[in-house]
């Protein structure tokens, strides 16, 4: 084994050292299992690492003060408008968790999808006298004036669910998020078995400018050319990670592709928005259009219960525990590597309706 991948490995024993007690009991009120209807084993997960990268960084390192959390004001930065069923259990699970641990004082945002209040919001945090920020950026360039106004006043920001193209230690602490490139193999993995690994399909592609967007698509892409020859990729149409603009979408490929047999929605609003678009055309989702999406919403997981989908990966909203974890760990000195990738569950048919609990 080798020097550095020890080092890795020792990181990543250190962060699930310092995370299992929050984990074990990551469900807040907010998120606790529905019982009423799945199982209530499979409930609500908070984010726990599966993997580090990348170097670590230290207070020392990043030139930030010493801070007691407890004392403390802590901004978050909300990228998009929280009808999104992913946005409003992430709001959730950072201010459950501020609250859990007795952040002295919690600010909030929210962007509306707007770049430029993003990087007001900030702003305006900071002003407020924010000491650390979480931030899920809404594009992976342009925030760089909140970084620089954050740099100016030694305030880290923990980066959640979209990268940033931008230097960990410098202009933001770590980066705390799924493996999006590995869940689009997922999803091509389950299109190929819900199609036999023949036919059309179509991408309801997210939105532009974000990593997450660009690894989904080359994930599944790759996987397909790689395992599945006989299954064309015959349209690629940003959906915008909507609902509405997922659904307006499909009735375009209906009448403009009529041989699309499988469709793959890079988060479950577009999927969802696919399955009305199928049945006012009298086609039947998840029979005569197989769909694949990504999110783990409890709306898709009750269509993939009900046989309108054929498979959902998670993308676990839930960073509260984490993302105050690895702040504790940072304010004790300890290093922060700059990739903490999560661990994401797969529902399928066989699975979705007794996991429904654990859906958001």
């Amino acid at each position: 084994m080798t020097t550095q991948r020890r080092t890795r490995n020792l990181a990543l024993a250190c962060l699930l050292a310092a995370t299992a007690t929050l984990a074990a009991s990551g469900c807040s009120k907010s998120e606790t299992a529905d019982t009423s209807k799945g199982d209530a084993t499979a409930g609500a997960q908070a984010t726990q690492p599966a993997d580090t990268s990348g170097k670590g960084c230290t207070l020392e390192t990043y030139g930030a003060p010493k801070l007691d959390l407890k004392n403390a004001v802590v901004g978050f930065s909300q990228s998009e408008k929280e009808a999104n069923p992913f946005r409003i259990a992430e709001t959730q699970s950072i201010k459950d968790e501020a609250a859990k641990i007795g952040v002295k004082k919690l600010l909030t945002t929210n962007a509306q999808s707007q770049l430029p209040k993003q990087i007001s919001d900030i702003q305006d945090m900071l002003a407020q006298g924010a000491e650390f920020l979480i931030v899920a950026p809404l594009n992976s360039d342009g925030l760089e004036p909140a970084f620089k106004a954050a740099a100016a006043k030694k305030v880290p920001v923990l980066t959640v669910d979209r990268k940033v193209n931008a230097e960990a230690c410098k202009d933001y602490l770590s980066f705390l998020g799924s493996d999006f490139v590995e869940q689009g193999k997922r999803a091509a993995d389950a299109m190929i078995e819900a199609t036999g690994g023949k036919g059309q399909v179509a991408i309801l592609l997210g939105a532009s400018g974000n990593n997450v967007t660009t690894d989904r698509t080359k994930g599944f892409v790759d996987r397909v050319e790689e395992k599945a020859p006989d299954l064309k990729i015959v349209a690629q149409q940003t959906g915008e990670f909507a609902r509405d603009k997922g659904q307006q979408v499909m009735e375009q490929l209906i009448q403009s592709k009529p041989g699309i047999t499988g469709v793959y929605a890079e988060n479950d609003e577009m999927g969802l928005g696919a399955i009305t678009a199928l049945k006012a055309n009298g086609k039947k989702p998840g029979e005569d259009v197989k769909i694949v999406s990504v999110d783990g919403t409890r709306n898709a997981v009750q269509a993939l219960a009900k046989g309108e989908m054929n498979a959902v990966i998670e993308s676990n909203p839930r960073f509260g525990p984490l993302a105050f974890a690895t702040a504790k760990k940072f304010y004790a000195d300890e290093s922060i590597p700059e990739n903490v990738l999560i661990t994401d569950r797969e529902y399928d048919q066989d699975n979705a309706e007794k996991s429904l609990g654990g859906a958001y």
